[in-house]
């Protein structure tokens, strides 16, 4: 009587929608401060250096804790790590309503920060272990640019448009709104998550291997390293290859803020938008943002198998998407006093911009191994320069000087962005491992 192999349970996908699903809480809920900003202003008379201040309160502390927690997840897993994280941010949002002065305000936006500061280390580390490299880029993509943009977007959506605008609901009570949603999501990501497909019960064999791939099994084979161990790995190359990838990566962050800080402000104050048009026009360049996770994984992805050069596929999609980024937004200027043609605009600016994105996290998944949630935090944490150093540079321009040189900074930012590709070589691993494979042989 013949025998049949059993049919591969799909608990993976589950997994690659609580992926998605944190990312776009994450963006959720970091989007609120944007548009409490104009309540801000009027009820406590604060400036836009006095919010940039407070911005980069997020961003001090998530950068601190931002390796410290990625590490943390290399060495325990990120099911209890990332489980921690989300309730953590959840109450740092909560302290955002409770606060009854700006001090306090200070130690909310700290608490956030911490929070959401490895929150993508982890998801690096969470794709590396439930998906195969030939389809990695793509849904790394999908759940950290796609659905962390639409997370935005929806923030801005339903937080503005919907419960302040339509439904008039003050900013304290809509907070504690988004709160609540994100209680029940913690709780899901517990039930629902394991650290691997071989630790899930719900997942059979047949899933197992197919999810698991060649280098996941053998990392499984392989014992932890200590945080010791992978310090003493990394060769100057390598180190020098890290430097360049904080360097764009610091850029790009400092052009993203814009998006995730300002642009309500901005159209509040320029253009007297209310909540339901400024929740609309905010979105538009996060809609961008989101289409640009999917087409820039996708383009990662076909055109590594398509050359066989891992590196430049990489690098040649990030120089032309921050390039063109760079162009657009310098060509939306002749459109800023009409705020629905220029907002348009954003939106190719942004979906341009965040192709790189995507192409930033291949590379950091392609050089990290099993390292790969230490080294994004890494990167990240670097990176964590620009989230500070961006709110007071755009803060203080927007106070002083008024909105256009803000927008002006963004595009050289952009150039900048663009350029740092040239330096950065995806096929050289921070620990002395060679990159997973891909469907064809690669060409350096």
């Amino acid at each position: 009587m013949p025998t049949f192999a059993a049919k591969p349970t799909n608990i993976r996908w589950a997994i690659f929608g609580l992926a998605c699903g944190t990312s776009w809480l994450l963006y959720l809920h970091r989007y609120v401060f944007a548009l409490i900003k104009p309540e801000l202003v009027k009820e406590w008379k604060l400036g836009k250096d006095d919010l940039g201040l407070l911005d980069s309160a997020f961003s001090a502390t998530s950068t601190i804790f931002q390796f410290p927690l990625g590490a943390a997840a290399d060495l325990m897993g990120v099911h209890v790590v990332l489980t921690g994280l989300i309730v953590l941010w959840c109450l740092g949002l909560a302290m955002h309503a409770w606060a009854p002065s700006p001090t306090h305000l200070w130690y909310a936006r700290a608490t956030l920060g911490i929070g959401q500061s490895a929150v993508y280390a982890t998801l690096s580390r969470m794709a590396q272990a439930w998906f195969p490299p030939s389809i990695r880029t793509t849904l790394q993509g999908l759940a950290g640019i796609s659905a962390g943009r639409l997370g935005g977007l929806s923030a801005y959506l339903l937080f503005g448009s919907l419960l302040l605008g339509v439904l008039g609901l003050d900013w304290r009570t809509a907070i504690y709104v988004f709160v609540a949603g994100g209680f029940a999501f913690a709780a899901l990501f517990l039930v629902v998550f394991r650290n691997s497909p071989r630790e899930h019960t719900w997942v059979n064999d047949a899933e197992a291997a197919l999810t698991e791939g060649q280098a996941a099994s053998t990392d499984a084979k392989t014992p932890r390293m200590t945080m010791r161990q992978m310090l003493r790995s990394v060769r100057p190359r390598a180190l020098a290859n890290l430097v360049f990838l904080n360097i764009q990566t610091i850029l790009s962050t400092i052009a993203d803020n814009i998006y995730s800080n300002w642009i309500p402000l901005f159209l509040w104050e320029v253009h007297k938008l209310k909540f339901e048009k400024m929740g609309i026009y905010s979105a538009l360049p996060l809609l961008g943002g989101a289409i640009a996770g999917l087409t820039g994984g996708l383009l990662n992805d076909w055109l590594i198998a398509w050359t066989g050069n891992r590196r430049w596929s990489r690098s040649g999609i990030a120089i032309f998407g921050k390039g063109m980024a760079a162009v657009v937004l310098l060509a939306a200027m002749f459109w800023y006093d009409s705020p629905y043609v220029f907002c348009w605009l954003l939106f190719v600016v942004k979906l341009f911009g965040d192709w790189s994105l995507t192409t930033s996290w291949g590379v950091v998944t392609d050089i990290g191994g099993r390292a790969t949630a230490s080294v994004f935090a890494f990167n990240n944490a670097v990176a964590g320069l620009g989230l500070i150093v961006a709110p007071v540079l755009f803060g203080s321009l927007a106070e002083h000087y008024g909105w256009r040189p803000v927008f002006l900074a963004v595009a050289a930012t952009y150039v900048m962005c663009a350029l740092s590709w040239l330096l950065i070589d995806c096929t050289i691993p921070v620990i002395g491992q060679s990159p997973e494979p891909q469907p064809h042989r690669d060409s350096t």
